[in-house]
């Protein structure tokens, strides 16, 4: 029997390809056959080989083999990127969602589906009880959520793993098991190991993600609720900027001001995560006080009392460096758009004090702080093109980031 979750999360996308990401494991072999008889003709899937694992090669190609059987268009991507630094398991995964979603604008895919069951999700709520995490992290997985300009969905979230697995079973369908699923120095497994002993409580799987439903629902009030107070004190700066209002936003509860600082900061790092509540509410307490007065740092931002509003914008000091034009991305916040110049050792990097000083007309509006920390073009250190500070036909840069504009209303939960 086909989930009903298949339904539901083709009714988001009623026309065009749906993309599905697909390991090899058995939750995601079941979506992409189930979304395949849904949808004969509209699915297209991709694997990315993080290329940690001997049998990860194996895996793709397996999947590939499949999807050739079925008549599905199939994809692998490959990722190289770890340095032996930081994360190992958080870098895999954003690479993973950025390699996606460029695969999927490239063939004008605008949906993607995830493989997530009810298991994932109860697993999720018991990790985040853990860490002490508040009603977002406690609504767990969003059933449909937009980054990086891709609708991803989850269908098979109210689906139970085991009964994914007798589906394929039935279907004469085998899957690979990643090891890592045993290992229990992950958060993950550890969480998995307690929920038998959880159910014991009468706080099962269905239970834990009847919670996250439920947590989920507030999270969109509250969404709705910073949306309203971001459109009463909060402006875009326009350089990457926002400019706070703090007479309207102090009036609001703590929460929404929270929410409010914490989408800001996000928005204008480009951080794919909030700041630690500690820091944030030390911000907060300092914005209240009138205390941020010539800068407050945070999460890659500076905060500036500028007149009757407070300033936040990007902290130069915490700036990515230069890359090669190539590259495209620069400071995971701007996008190079348009006809790029030509020539070799052409590099993206910030317009800065020495690019400022080069210009000699700019725009009125941005202040020329915000200015600096915009991208440039530089060649061995003379600088091309500064498309944010002096506009230039032909040639821009488009902001993005993982996190939404604070301002915006376009909530998908």
């Amino acid at each position: 029997m086909i989930p009903p979750g298949i339904a539901a999360a083709l009714a988001q996308v009623p026309d065009g390809p749906v993309g599905v990401a697909v390991s090899g494991g058995g939750d995601s072999l079941a979506l992409l056959l189930m979304l395949s008889a849904a949808a004969p003709g509209r699915v297209a899937a991709v694997t990315v080989d993080h290329g940690l694992r001997p049998e990860s090669a194996g895996e793709a190609s397996a999947v590939a083999s499949l999807c050739a059987g079925h008549g599905i268009p199939h994809a692998t991507l490959g990722w190289q990127g770890w340095d032996g630094r930081g994360n190992l398991q958080d870098q895999a995964r954003q690479a993973r969602r950025r390699l996606i979603a460029g695969w999927a604008r490239e063939r004008g895919i605008g949906a993607v589906a995830l493989g997530h069951t009810l298991d994932d999700q109860a697993e999720t709520l018991v990790m985040r009880l853990a860490r002490g995490s508040g009603v977002d992290g406690l609504s767990g997985m969003a059933e449909v959520s937009r980054a990086e300009g891709i609708l991803w969905l989850r269908p098979l979230l109210a689906t139970r793993r085991a009964e994914l697995r007798r589906w394929l079973e039935a279907a004469g369908v085998a899957w690979a098991e990643d090891p890592s699923n045993a290992d229990a120095r992950f958060d993950r497994v550890r969480a998995r190991a307690a929920l038998p002993q959880l159910a014991a409580l009468g706080i099962g799987a269905e239970r834990l993600a009847a919670t996250a439903r439920a947590m989920a629902r507030a999270r969109v009030a509250l969404e709705r609720g910073t949306a309203d107070l971001a459109d009463a004190c909060l402006a875009d700066g326009g350089a990457g900027d926002c400019l706070l209002d703090p007479g309207p936003f102090l009036q609001a509860p703590e929460e929404l001001q929270l929410r409010l600082l914490a989408g800001a900061l996000g928005w204008v790092s480009g951080a794919v995560y909030r700041p630690r509540l500690l820091r944030l509410e030390a911000a907060l307490a300092a914005v209240a006080q009138g205390k941020v007065g010539h800068g407050l740092t945070l999460h890659g931002c500076v905060l500036r009392s500028r007149g009757d509003r407070i300033a936040i914008r990007r902290e130069l000091a915490r700036m990515a460096p230069a890359v090669p034009l190539a590259a495209g991305r620069w400071d995971g916040r701007w996008q190079i758009e348009g006809t790029r110049p030509d020539g070799a050792g052409l590099t993206i990097g910030a317009v800065g004090a020495g690019g400022l000083a080069r210009l000699s007309a700019l725009r009125s509006g941005p202040a020329r702080e915000a200015l600096a920390a915009t991208p440039a073009i530089w060649r061995a250190g003379e600088l091309v093109a500064a498309p944010v500070a002096r506009p230039e036909r032909g040639l821009s840069f488009r902001r993005v980031s993982a996190v939404p504009p604070p301002w915006t209303r376009d909530i998908v939960r």
